[in-house]
């Protein structure tokens, strides 16, 4: 199946996707959208997503799937390899609340948009901006630091031995917290997760500023 992902490099839900797919072990056409030149709101993509948001998934047929969450429950029900889920039904519970807290409670209120908002009409300064990003960061953290903690017998990942949908959505923010200046030494458990990921290809290859659209890093 020919597939194209459009997105942004440094887009926390591009990131999520792009880190599904490669675990899934799928090929894809990487189209970049420039959020930075509002390329997103231009005719050319609101014909691909109404919602100006990426990422947004087409396929051979010209569907196209948006959003990242019901992408990814996508690929996970049409290409049943490299499972991100596990079979158990409480545990596939359990994993889908630990992914939630980062894409339902941290992110949404974090991302580019709300960021814009607070710095042009609300005229917050970049330091007010830092903490917003890193309160929000920081409660969501906690939480899942303390799940993690509790579950002795949980293995080298969220659950289990093997990378699945909670490391799909937790290894972003952790890109973004770091981007944020958010001091992560209260999460152990979660930069411990965080180096595993960056040893496997797939994530490795999913990484913001190894992407055909990230500039030159400069720290």
């Amino acid at each position: 199946m020919n597939m194209k992902l459009y997105n942004f490099f440094r887009s926390g839900t591009s990131h999520r996707t792009r880190i599904a797919m490669n675990l899934k072990g799928l090929e894809y056409e990487y189209v970049a959208v420039a959020l930075g030149k509002e390329e997103h709101l231009q005719a050319a993509f609101q014909a691909v997503n109404p919602q100006g948001l990426v990422p947004a998934l087409v396929l051979d047929d010209k569907t196209t799937l948006i959003q990242s969450p019901a992408i990814i429950e996508w690929l996970e029900e049409v290409f049943p390899q490299n499972p991100l889920l596990p079979s158990e039904p409480l545990a596939r519970a359990q994993v889908r609340a630990m992914a939630a807290i980062v894409g339902c409670d941290i992110h949404p209120i974090n991302n580019r948009r709300i960021l814009q908002y607070l710095r042009g009409e609300l005229q917050q300064s970049e330091e007010d901006v830092l903490k917003w990003c890193a309160r929000w960061i920081s409660a969501g953290f906690a939480a899942l630091e303390e799940l993690l903690a509790a579950d002795t017998e949980r293995g080298d990942f969220c659950h289990g031995n093997r990378p699945g949908l909670t490391e799909v959505y937790l290894i972003p923010q952790v890109e973004s917290a770091r981007r944020f200046n958010v001091d992560l030494s209260p999460y152990p458990n979660i930069v411990a997760i965080d180096a595993r990921c960056a040893q496997i290809k797939a994530f490795a290859d999913a990484a913001p500023w190894v992407q055909v659209d990230a500039p030159p890093k400069s720290f």
